[in-house]
């Protein structure tokens, strides 16, 4: 038998950083970001895109890139509701989690 031990670890690692995550909730909210017009329209297309197409069956990276082009279209919402345009850059306020997902994206 696989020895199973570390996943039980990984669950209590978990917890501990869901408590950590808890006490940062009410620490931080929106960040306000600089994004250049090309990438801020694309998110936007993201958001106004209709995916009609049903999930079947998904490997770990189908996965993830889905979950990627989720991101992107919550970022585009977020632009779409409270951006503000200047000339080739919007401004737009961004929940963290949207930041941790384009900066792990970037890697």
């Amino acid at each position: 038998m696989v020895d199973r031990e570390q996943y039980v670890r990984y669950r209590d690692d978990r917890t501990v950083l869901a408590a950590i995550g808890a006490h940062l909730v009410p620490q931080i909210g929106r960040v306000s970001v600089r994004l250049p017009r090309s990438v801020a329209e694309s998110a936007v297309a993201a958001w106004d895109r209709e995916e009609l197409d049903e999930i079947g069956d998904e490997s770990h990276d189908e996965y993830a890139l889905r979950d990627d082009a989720a991101e992107l279209a919550l970022i585009g919402l977020a632009v779409t509701s409270r951006g503000v345009w200047h000339a080739e850059e919007v401004v737009v306020d961004l929940d963290v989690v949207q930041i941790a997902a384009a900066l792990r994206a970037a890697q």
